[in-house]
């Protein structure tokens, strides 16, 4: 049953990808959707199975790499860590794949997209399931290579291949880091297993190494390694321009990319590798101050976009920043409750923006929309329940998680707790401000759209709603049904078991009552405010603007993160590639290489052609010349 978890959707794919001009659009859609939905019922047992007879298993499917020391095995490790991340990957993904039967009825390469969405779901589960680093590298990189062709799938548009490129490109730095780190393990642990590593990092503790002509701790290294793979993948502060510009791709491939897979491998890395990082304080601080840096820095961008998707995008951007910060303060079980409500809410609101793209015939610009509620009355419902969720509104699942969260780096008790505390705080206020800006702009007010009339948007089919409505309920539930499973007291020593390590149990105490309810009481009141801002006064923020126009431009320009790596990176690399192109691969490698040899023979041939004359005197004469230079020859010899 379990390796039919990673086989059906490899299987899918290659059907889908190899015959699907054969067996036609229709069953390709329904080969994949199928396949990848059996394999999520598959993992819903599997997780039941976890929960109520603490399953624990190790499955060798084949001897990968057996080379001296190396011995790696493909394998499937199940523990309650993987099998959280089997549920959240196949379920998400089934939804995604059922919702794509409708929003990319008009493609005519159906088959291509049904198999890249199977093959990217093949290989983040095999990135879960691994049991050592390579096999989990192996499947890093499949999901970056996946991902490369789901956001460039409409490869005519120049800006879906820019974007494909980018996001290739940048998290190839963080994987940079990542393969450093996994070259250090090997060369510390002689293995990459993760038993076998874990085992042993109490032994190095103290052990120091020299890098980059700085002395620095082995465990500190390995984990900062680690952690820039893990900044990468899950778009962090300084490596995360990719993803908003990741949106050129497919709605379905926002919804999948940004809510379930790739962007969550970086916080599963940093929990698997929790018997690492709990011995390393400086790894967890830096963690900590990257995570709440990001929350806050992609809060901000988000309040003045405009672009439907990319708004979400940075709210996902956000969100990794309170898991990361989760895991920096040592609470990895909370990093992982609120990675799974986010997943529910968070492809709820992408698809639900894919249902409001459809009705507006490709508009994203949510200032070209507005008064369509009624018309959209499903979807906007939809949306309503995930953005509660995402706010944290009381009861739904976001607000168990991220109040979890922040709670719990309160009670860290340190200087870095009480600041990500308090950011998380002030970045919870900024989320809600800006998703119901989102909802506000979208669904009400006056209608906007001058190429679309209001007649002619519809609701989306039956078959986009029903993922929505299933996705809808994990968004209410899952925070509540999972809550003390997954961060209660029990649920830690019980459920987790030894997929978590916790150097020190984690604090059980209760913050203040100010501070539990202050977040709810913020979230709540700023449902009202953004009503008032977007909605009734419309004019206002468009004058606090003005006002603060500095402010504006370098919210608007994302901080000129782009505008500064342009500058630091792209041109000078684009420089210096130019100047080897022109000069030593035009003038030195083609003119002394393979074209200097050809125009050297070219132009003795000519030469010797001259030779070719027909007059006997001049045969006569150069035989003369020969037979002068062999006699002169043997005279001196």
């Amino acid at each position: 049953m379990e390796i039919s978890i990673i086989a059906l959707p490899l299987l899918a794919s290659i059907i889908s990808g190899f015959f699907g001009k054969f067996i036609g659009d229709r069953n390709s859609e329904i080969v994949t959707s199928l396949m990848v939905s059996i394999s999520a019922i598959l993992s819903a047992l599997v997780l039941y199975e976890v929960i109520v007879n603490q399953y624990q298993e190790n499955i060798v499917i084949a001897t990968w790499i057996n080379s001296g020391s190396l011995d790696v095995n493909w394998s499937m490790k199940i523990d309650s860590l993987s099998a959280v991340m089997l549920v959240v990957v196949t379920s998400v993904s089934a939804l995604v794949h059922i919702y794509s039967i409708g929003y990319m009825s008009h493609d005519p390469h159906k088959p291509r997209f049904m198999a890249y969405l199977s093959l990217f779901t093949f290989a983040m589960l095999m990135l879960v399931t691994s049991d050592n680093f390579i096999q989990l590298f192996f499947g890093w990189e499949g999901v970056g290579l996946c991902s490369y062709f789901l956001i460039g799938f409409w490869f005519k548009k120049d800006t879906a291949n820019s974007a494909a490129i980018k996001a290739f490109v940048v998290n190839r730095v963080g994987d940079f880091g990542f393969a450093l780190g996994i070259f250090l393990i090997f060369y510390l642990f002689g293995t990459v297993n993760y038993a076998e590593v874990f085992e042993q990092i109490p032994s190095i503790v103290d052990k120091n190494l020299v890098f980059l002509g700085i002395k620095v701790n082995a465990i500190d290294l390995i984990c900062l390694l680690l952690f820039i793979g893990a900044m990468g993948k899950s778009a962090q502060i300084l490596l995360h321009t990719w993803l908003p510009d990741a949106m050129e791709g497919p709605t379905p491939v926002s919804a999948l990319i940004h809510a379930a897979t790739m962007v969550t491998a970086g916080v599963f890395l940093v929990v698997r590798c929790s018997p690492i990082y709990e011995y390393s304080e400086l790894a967890l601080n830096v963690i900590t101050i990257v995570g709440m840096s990001t929350a806050f820095f992609a809060a901000t961008v988000a309040l003045v976009q405009t672009d439907i998707k990319k708004i979400i995008a940075y709210s996902t951007c956000s969100q990794l920043g309170y898991m990361f910060f989760a895991a920096g303060v040592g609470a990895y079980n909370v990093a992982m409750f609120h990675l799974f409500t986010h997943a529910f809410f968070k492809a709820l609101l992408f698809l639900g923006s894919g249902s409001v793209i459809h009705a507006f015939k490709d508009e994203q610009d949510i200032n070209k929309m507005g008064g369509v509620w009624k018309k959209l009355p499903y979807t906007y419902v939809l949306m309503i329940i995930g953005t509660l969720a995402l706010t944290g509104f009381p009861f739904l699942s976001g607000f168990y998680s991220k109040d979890a969260i922040i709670e719990f780096a309160y009670l860290r008790g340190n200087t870095t707790g009480y600041y990500a505390a308090g950011i998380g705080i002030f970045t919870a206020l900024l989320t809600s401000i800006y998703s119901w800006r989102l909802m506000f702009k979208t669904f009400h007010g006056e209608y906007n759209n001058k190429k679309v009339s209001i007649e002619d948007t519809h609701e989306s089919p039956a078959v986009m709603l029903i993922p929505l409505i299933l996705l809808s309920i994990g968004a209410v539930f899952a925070g509540f049904a999972f809550k003390e499973l997954f961060i209660g007291y029990d649920g830690i020593n019980n459920f987790w078991k030894d997929s978590i390590f916790f150097l020190e149990p984690l604090s059980t105490d209760h913050p203040p009552l100010w501070f539990l309810i202050l977040t709810p009481t913020l979230v709540i009141l700023s449902i009202p405010i953004a009503y008032y801002l977007f909605v009734k006064n419309k004019n206002l923020p468009e004058q606090i603007a003005n006002i603060n126009n500095p402010l504006y431009k370098f919210l608007l320009n994302k901080w000129y993160f782009d505008e500064l790596y342009d500058t630091l990176f792209v041109r000078p690399s684009k420089s210096l590639g130019l100047f080897l192109w022109k000069f030593f691969d035009l003038k030195i490698i083609d003119g002394f290489g393979p074209d200097g040899i050809s125009t050297l023979i070219k132009k003795f041939s000519i030469k010797a052609n001259k030779f070719q004359s027909g007059f006997i005197y001049q045969y006569a004469f150069v035989m003369l010349l020969g037979f002068s230079a062999l006699l002169t020859f043997l005279i001196v010899k």
